[in-house]
């Protein structure tokens, strides 16, 4: 029988091998193993980013006293504190103390609220409330999200109108801070407690209400998803008022007089 040529074992291909590792063009080369070390190779640790991408645990949730203070509502709190559920989980945490109506919350109560960041949650909660100037106003148009949508606003005129702005850009509601502004100061000079007793809606039972000075069947057949359902809160009514001068008016900008 003639001589056959030796084959080289297979394991030996391993010797020739280059593993690399690396996102488009860029690769990393990794040392070549002999045979003899295959069977003890342990998994790659080539590329620094696969340790990097493992998720981090997620922090628990801290949880803080609250107390309502005037014009507050569930949704109000809950959009401050960033609390996982939104309106309707702080609702079910509190329920005990709040009764059976969420949409009614008085000054004075305490809140249990379930926040990641209560330590920020805090410090935006100790704010001035004092009234501020409005800072530049945007112009008219559909409302657009200002950076104060990042869940800290001022609790006065200022940071009602802001708040509902952003709310108002998330549903299509169109409307400016100018008409919104503007229409406030005639109806209630800012004050989100106001009501007319006087009027023919006043006598008819159903008197006018809040900022923008809204009756309650309009304030329920316009309200906003995800506002309180008390007229007197300053962004549900802002939000109502302006859903309903949209649908009337085309937008609270087109509103210069009773309305």
């Amino acid at each position: 029988m003639p001589r056959g040529k030796h084959r080289r074992p297979r394991s030996n291909q391993l010797t020739r091998r280059v593993v690399a590792a690396g996102t488009g063009g860029a690769a990393l080369t990794l040392p070549l193993l002999g045979a003899t070390q295959a069977s003890a190779a342990q998994p790659s640790q080539s590329a620094p980013a696969a340790a990097q991408s493992v998720p981090q645990a997620a922090q628990p949730a801290k949880s803080l006293t609250y107390t309502v203070a005037k014009g507050d509502s569930l949704y109000r709190i809950a959009d401050k504190y960033d609390v996982s559920g939104g309106w309707k989980q702080l609702y079910k945490d509190n329920r005990a103390t709040v009764g059976d109506d969420p949409k009614l919350i008085h000054p004075g109560l305490k809140l249990k609220v379930k926040t990641a960041k209560a330590d920020t949650a805090k410090k935006t909660a100790t704010k001035s409330s004092a009234p501020a100037k409005p800072a530049a106003k945007p112009a008219g148009g559909v409302a657009e999200a200002t950076q104060a949508s990042a869940k800290t606003y001022a609790d006065n005129l200022d940071g009602w109108i802001r708040e509902a702005l952003d709310i108002m850009a998330q549903k299509g509601i169109p409307g400016s801070y100018d008409g919104i502004y503007r229409n406030i100061m005639r109806e209630s000079s800012g004050n989100p407690q106001a009501i007319n007793n006087w009027d023919s809606n006043a006598a008819a039972g159903t008197p006018s209400k809040g900022l923008l000075q809204t009756i309650d069947p309009t304030f329920q057949a316009y309200h906003v998803d995800g506002t309180s359902w008390d007229p007197f809160d300053p962004v549900a009514n802002i939000t109502a008022a302006c859903n309903y001068a949209a649908a009337r008016y085309g937008s609270i900008d087109n509103v210069n007089g009773p309305y």
